[in-house]
């Protein structure tokens, strides 16, 4: 039995589908694994609590002037996008907390739906120039 056609759902768009969008306006599915595949396992969550025990308040409410915020979030300051090398160099770790971190990802790392800026390793790195014991 077919499915009779009717208008996309998108405003504005008159497209007549079978689904609830057009092809057009379908809505992506996203393809992001596990935490656990992108490297958040007990070996991260045991690296991370002893990290926020040496570095307790976040560093992004005591650049604003608020230096006793107590972080709970161990952030990677340049997202490793599934570079384990990145992610586990305690050089690219800051502590914050949760609504700096959330603040930060939605903003920067293209986190909530927002659309997801290039990868920054090259910008800093023309910026910086290679880091210690880097062999670029």
């Amino acid at each position: 039995m077919l499915i009779p056609l009717r208008p996309c759902n998108k405003t504005g768009c008159g497209r007549l589908t079978r689904d609830k969008y057009c092809p057009e306006h379908k809505p992506k599915v996203e393809t992001r694994g596990s935490a656990s595949s992108r490297g958040y396992t007990s070996k991260w969550r045991w690296a991370s609590k002893a990290y926020l025990i040496d570095r307790p308040f976040c560093v992004s409410c005591a650049a604003k002037g608020f230096p006793h915020v107590m972080a709970t979030v161990v952030d990677h300051r340049i997202p490793h996008r599934g570079d384990m090398a990145l992610f586990w160099d305690k050089g690219n770790w800051q502590s914050m907390c949760k609504p700096c971190h959330d603040r930060k990802t939605a903003t920067e790392d293209g986190g909530f739906g927002n659309r997801v800026p290039p990868h920054p390793i090259k910008f800093l790195l023309m910026l910086w120039g290679p880091r210690r014991g880097s062999c670029v």
